[in-house]
């Protein structure tokens, strides 16, 4: 018992060493996601055929694929060809990222068509361009519609972010995996490893819920629009 006592506290600091790893993995790729979704959602509800055409077999694509396959396309495949020799980092951020953006798009597109269509007629017919009515009227309401699907991405790739030892992205599994080589005592470890990820995630999940809370409009988004 005592040596299992001594293991632990040798092995958590390795480990949150990890966590930051992981974290920074999950808030880049989250991001990376927003500022691909958004766009992508917006060209699904007011662009031409053939712009959503490209973008739902995008979407088909980073959403039919598992995270695995994705990862070994882009460290062995992709970025090789290209010339390039990219960290493990970049690219599992390049993978969850272009991957979240596929899901945050859908999310943000279902946002966008709930919006009643007669707010965008009536932009228009203030004399708003299309692009200022998106930006001014319909995205921030659709923001805030689309907030609890979005948050929903956090403990998504957190669990996905795990897959990321197979490249060699040090994060929670890696070092773990390094532990248990030099200690022999896989249960003890991944169980703290494993201690270690639900506390992000529900960490995670308490900050998106107090966002929510705080951004919440009573009776906003429940049939009032």
């Amino acid at each position: 018992m005592t040596d299992t006592v001594a293991l632990v506290f040798q092995a958590v600091p390795y480990l949150l060493s990890g966590a930051g790893i992981t974290l920074g993995l999950v808030v880049v790729s989250l991001l990376v996601g927003l500022l691909m979704g958004v766009p992508m959602a917006v060209a699904q509800v007011y662009g031409p055929r053939s712009v959503r055409g490209v973008i739902a077999i995008y979407v088909w694509i980073f959403r039919g694929l598992p995270n695995l396959v994705l990862l070994f396309l882009f460290y062995f495949g992709i970025y090789p060809l290209l010339g390039l020799d990219v960290p493990p980092f970049l690219v599992a951020v390049t993978v969850l990222g272009l991957r979240s953006g596929a899901y945050q798009s859908q999310i943000f597109r279902g946002a966008i068509q709930s919006i009643g269509e007669g707010q965008m007629t009536a932009a228009r017919s203030l004399g708003m361009s299309t692009p200022q009515a998106i930006t001014s009227i319909v995205l921030p309401q659709a923001m805030r519609i689309a907030l609890p699907g979005w948050s929903n991405e956090y403990p998504i790739l957190l669990t996905d972010s795990a897959v990321c030892y197979a490249i060699g992205v040090m994060e929670i599994l890696t070092r773990a995996d390094q532990i248990v080589a030099l200690t022999a005592e896989p249960m003890t470890i991944y169980l703290v490893a494993a201690a270690i990820f639900i506390l992000l995630n529900y960490g995670g999940v308490w900050i998106f819920a107090w966002i929510e809370k705080r951004v919440n409009i009573p009776g906003f988004g429940k049939g009032a629009l």
